[in-house]
């Protein structure tokens, strides 16, 4: 089996280098990180412990495991490696790591050059990646191995009648595994995997931090200035959501927010003019922090305000009174518990079977899901129009965030051990 994966691998990596030489940007990216230059040793003998994300979404996971472990343990170099360009080209800088690389793919000649030059004394997996040949490397050269804040469910080819092979890799290569919820505990021990234990989810810990340490924005505060009426924040919208959002504003048969601050998935300039298009008395934030706009109040009649950049969203949800989250018509839906930390009640898509933290907030009040604009108009009524109703769900998203704290703590604490 391992021969056959090896050659799937082979055949994916002859397919990136093709389609990045017909100009497929992020394949590009991809082709060309894998050449980048080794970790280089420092001299000073410390020893290294290896992250690995495959994006930036998986990072925010890794991201709490990996601050803390360094404080405590500053006698450690890190590592980190991502395979997405969307998560190296975004935290090649990150400063908390002492070397920042694309994973090369998962050949065994890649894993036996990486792991016999970096000689990791500790390695952490992030969620859903299984690189086994790098894992099997690991395994081999008798390296803790950790796979942090995973989901398991039945339909995973792990638990196909054909997957023996890839779960025995599982048991066998993995020191321990912290998974995020009973139902992965439980399948993991009903197939003989018991080194496994219920830690939750990492992104809880590193959502809270953001809170705490939100700074007030300027620009956005400038933009809210004078309004009296009700805020949305809408994160990380796929056009589906947007035109879904235009709909119910439009339609003006709900009480849909005053002011509407948009921060698209998607901030090419192609997509920045259809949302101009879509939302007519929309102000884009870079045109408000542009030298000639000052500390000018903005226009009265701008009432949508664009974000056209990134990394800014997280810590805007604190003016939101309810929060949508993009993504849910489309292959699912994006961080909930950016808005659910600061107590705000969230909104999205049909797309969410797959995202625990949805199911549990559909399931304590503090979430709310529609498929189309009479529902989505539904939900921001009983919100908007009804204080009690609204407190209720507040306090439910600020209930179930302190309920799932401490994931970090409990991941460290038995790696400690």
């Amino acid at each position: 089996m391992r021969l056959l994966y090896t050659l799937g691998l082979y055949l994916y990596t002859f397919g990136i280098r093709v389609a990045a030489l017909c100009g497929h940007r992020r394949a590009a990216l991809m082709a060309h990180g894998w050449h980048a230059g080794p970790v280089e040793r420092d001299g000073t003998g410390r020893p290294w412990a290896w992250f690995h994300a495959a994006s930036l979404g998986e990072f925010e996971q890794a991201r709490p495991v990996l601050e803390e472990f360094r404080r405590r343990h500053p006698e450690y170099r890190v590592l980190l490696t991502f395979f997405s360009p969307s998560g190296y080209e975004v935290r090649k800088g990150y400063n908390q790591a002492d070397a920042v690389r694309y994973l090369p793919m998962d050949t065994p000649r890649n894993a036996r050059r990486l792991i016999g030059t970096v000689r990791p004394s500790v390695a952490f997996f992030v969620k859903y990646e299984f690189w086994y040949n790098y894992l099997g490397e690991l395994h081999r050269q008798g390296v803790p191995t950790y796979l942090i804040s995973a989901i398991f469910r039945p339909t995973q080819y792990f638990f196909k009648p054909w997957g023996r092979w890839f779960r025995g890799q599982l048991g066998r290569c993995f020191t321990h595994l912290f998974v995020q919820n009973e139902e992965s505990l439980h399948l993991l021990e009903s197939h003989g995997i018991g080194h496994c234990t219920l830690a939750g989810d990492t992104r809880f810990d590193r959502v809270h931090q953001i809170a705490a340490a939100a700074e007030d924005d300027a620009v956005t505060e400038r933009f809210l200035s004078g309004s009296e009426g009700s805020v949305m924040v809408a994160g990380s919208t796929w056009p589906p959501d947007e035109a879904l959002l235009a709909q119910v504003r439009q339609a003006g048969r709900s009480r849909f927010p005053d002011r509407l601050i948009l921060a698209p998935h998607v901030i090419d300039e192609a997509h920045l003019q259809q949302l101009e298009s879509l939302f007519p008395d929309s102000v884009r934030y870079s045109a408000l922090v542009a030298p000639q706009a000052g500390a000018q109040a903005v226009p009265e009649e701008k009432r949508v305000l664009v974000i056209d950049n990134i990394g800014l969203l997280s810590r805007l949800y604190r003016y939101a009174d309810v929060a949508y989250v993009g993504g849910g018509f489309g292959v699912g839906i994006h961080n909930l518990l950016e808005a659910v930390t600061f107590g705000k009640p969230v909104l999205f898509g049909p797309n969410h079977g797959k995202f625990q933290e949805a199911l549990d907030l559909l399931a304590c009040g503090g979430g709310f899901s529609h498929g189309d604009a009479t529902q989505l108009a539904a939900h921001l009524d009983r919100l908007l129009a009804d204080p009690d109703a609204y407190r209720r769900a507040s306090q439910a998203c600020l209930d179930y965030m302190n309920a799932h704290l401490g994931s970090t703590e409990t991941i460290l604490r038995t790696i400690e051990k």
